[in-house]
């Protein structure tokens, strides 16, 4: 797959939901990178595996760049090696929920596996 910025703003969660970004990450230039991203899981007792979620990178609420500065403002120094975290990417739909917690839906829901 080919790695591609997303400036479509409509597509992208920037500005809905909640929080709203504070002033200092508002950001009218929001892109983020057209990644897609999946889970499978393989049992111990098997070769099999089962793809659990399917999302993207563009479903982030928060880029890359509002991560450094919010990590920053503060006086937090950033390093040669220092990582930043995504955390949960879900999508609307209830494949692209990005945890266990969101896929089992707060464990009302079998989560099976192949094998």
């Amino acid at each position: 797959d080919d790695l591609k910025m997303n400036d479509d703003a409509e597509e992208l969660n920037v500005g809905k939901g909640d929080p709203t970004p504070l002033d200092y990450l508002k950001d009218p230039n929001y892109g983020s990178y057209d990644v897609n991203l999946t889970v499978s899981l393989q049992p111990s007792n098997t070769q099999k595996t089962t793809k659990v979620c399917q999302s993207n990178l563009k479903h982030m609420y928060w880029s890359s760049v509002q991560q450094l500065v919010h990590h920053s403002v503060t006086g937090c120094p950033m390093r040669a090696g220092d990582l930043l975290a995504s955390g949960t990417i879900s999508g609307k739909e209830q494949h692209n929920f990005g945890s266990m917690l969101e896929l089992s839906w707060k464990g009302n829901r079998e989560i099976i596996l192949d094998g």
